[in-house]
């Protein structure tokens, strides 16, 4: 995979970005914002692109709508991975497979982080297995990658605020670029 590929992955953002998800910013604005709260917290050119791609399996095999119209988890981030692993290093792709994992974790690792998510990541959450059990926890902790995809995590928590001013998703095309394999 080439260049090309940002050029397809722009495109399922235009295609695909302006749909809501139950939040109260569109898929576009959460992904956006979610690469700059990683940027701003200083993250390397690899997490900031997670950051920014980590939903794109919403975008596949109509993965963002499964859960609302027909109460399943459709494995968005196992499908975002597998999409973005033509192009891109286990170091993107493999925060982006795991971060679902890791709000699965810290419910369990964190006390108050479950009270902590918005009404549309507690309905995720029971569709996705719900908290994890101690030795759930514990596999997870012994994944490469956990400690990227628990700091993704994060960065997804973060971006889910109206009206919040970002850099336009046509500015990380040559982060992207950088990073393809």
């Amino acid at each position: 995979m080439t260049v090309d590929a940002i050029s397809e992955i722009f495109a399922l953002f235009e295609r695909f970005g302006g749909l809501g998800y139950g939040e109260h910013v569109s898929q576009l604005s959460h992904m956006l914002q979610s690469a700059h709260f990683a940027r701003e917290a200083g993250e390397g050119d690899a997490m900031i692109a997670a950051a920014l791609l980590h939903d794109v399996g919403q975008f596949i095999n109509d993965a963002g709508e499964a859960a609302g119209r027909n109460g399943v988890d459709a494995r968005h981030e196992v499908l975002g991975a597998a999409y973005l692993a033509r192009a891109f290093p286990p170091e993107i792709t493999e925060a982006v497979r795991l971060h679902v994992d890791a709000k699965r974790y810290l419910c369990i690792a964190e006390p108050g982080y479950e009270d902590s998510l918005s009404a549309a990541s507690k309905l995720s959450l029971k569709l996705q297995g719900g908290p994890f059990t101690a030795d759930e926890a514990a596999a997870f902790r012994a994944q490469p990658y956990a400690e990227e995809a628990i700091r993704l995590r994060r960065y997804d928590d973060l971006g889910k605020q109206p009206d919040l001013a970002v850099m336009p998703l046509g500015d990380y095309r040559r982060l992207l670029a950088n990073l393809i394999r």
